[in-house]
């Protein structure tokens, strides 16, 4: 009888909750443990979940042998120590984007999870959903042609929620558009072709100094023109249109959260009618990482098939997101 993998949480903030609720609602998988520093809402989150096994101290929850896989969903600048103690503890490891807040970080995380060669996933969460998929599908296919440019956007108001040490709006919300711009290219293209690019950027700072609205252009060597934007201190607005040879692809719902019903894009040709694309699914994008996860945990691999990101998109996905924040931060002191 194969094993039921145990779930370790560390960090009880909303973002843990939804984990939660997917790991309960998929059913095949075990709440094990959670850890977090405070105790009430330590307490409070594991009645919620029947979670027995509870941890003030992170590295404990990690060292426990019935763990199977962490979930590490503490702030950004915290990632890369988590990472690199879960791999050392030879625990799978699904860590929530953004991987880290500089490559450093980034990489000693990376470098953490190939020496112990163990099972490594970023929590965006979206790029494991069928609505992904079915975009990604589409346009591989051909149903626009060839990508020209790619226009993106999220905007939150999240500003009072997050971490300070997190680094703002580029890291919490600017790697949803980033990580799906990467996939269409790299689908499209090469990697070579996705790693050179030139970025120019404007952006204004919020009160924590970190960069709280930013919009970029990215040009890369083969022409392909890409515009972002993010913002985390007003609105709730998400965007995502691919314009390419032949016609057009435009998000008409919520890219970066899908759900089992509502999820639609239109495909149109230039110059004539559009053709509206809905996708039903079993539920959201955090329902589909846990399954994902637990089945390629069963087949002992060591991540997850694209249009979930490997190690090394994460580490792409990074490297674009800081060359981002680098341009908006030269912008800001000319």
């Amino acid at each position: 009888m194969k094993k039921t993998l145990n779930w370790g949480i560390l960090g009880t903030s909303f973002i843990s909750g939804e984990m939660a609720d997917a790991i309960v609602e998929e059913g095949n998988t075990r709440l094990h443990s959670v850890a977090g520093r405070s105790s009430a809402p330590l307490n409070e989150f594991a009645e919620k979940y029947g979670i027995e096994n509870r941890y003030h101290d992170y590295d404990a929850l990690i060292n426990d042998d019935n763990v199977d896989i962490i979930y590490i969903a503490l702030p950004n600048h915290l990632h890369h120590e988590f990472v690199i103690k879960a791999a050392d503890a030879g625990k799978a490891v699904l860590c929530e984007k953004s991987l880290s807040i500089d490559m450093e970080k980034t990489d000693a995380a990376l470098t953490a999870v190939a020496k112990n060669n163990i099972f490594f996933v970023e929590g965006l969460m979206y790029l494991t959903h069928p609505f992904t998929n079915a975009v990604a599908k589409k346009i591989k296919d051909g149903a626009i042609g060839e990508i020209r440019s790619i226009n993106a956007q999220y905007c939150a108001s999240i500003e009072q929620f997050v971490n300070p040490d997190s680094k703002g709006a580029l890291y919490n919300l600017g790697c949803y558009p980033v990580s799906l711009m990467h996939l269409l290219m790299q689908q499209q293209f090469t990697d070579a072709a996705c790693s050179n690019y030139h970025i120019s950027a404007s952006g204004r700072c919020g009160g924590d100094s970190n960069i709280c609205e930013s919009a970029a252009t990215i040009q890369y060597e083969n022409g392909i023109i890409c515009q972002l934007h993010t913002a985390e201190d007003y609105g709730l607005h998400a965007g995502f249109t691919v314009l390419g040879s032949t016609g057009s692809l435009e998000i008409i719902s919520n890219p970066w959260l899908p759900g089992a019903e509502g999820n639609q894009f239109v495909i149109s040709r230039y110059e004539q009618q559009g053709e509206t694309v809905t996708v039903t699914a079993d539920g959201n994008g955090f329902l589909y990482q846990v399954r994902l996860i637990r089945e390629a945990l069963e087949k002992e691999q060591k991540c997850l098939q694209r249009p979930a990101a490997s190690p090394q998109d994460s580490r792409q996905i990074m490297k674009i997101l800081t060359d981002w924040e680098s341009a908006a931060r030269t912008a800001l002191e000319s």
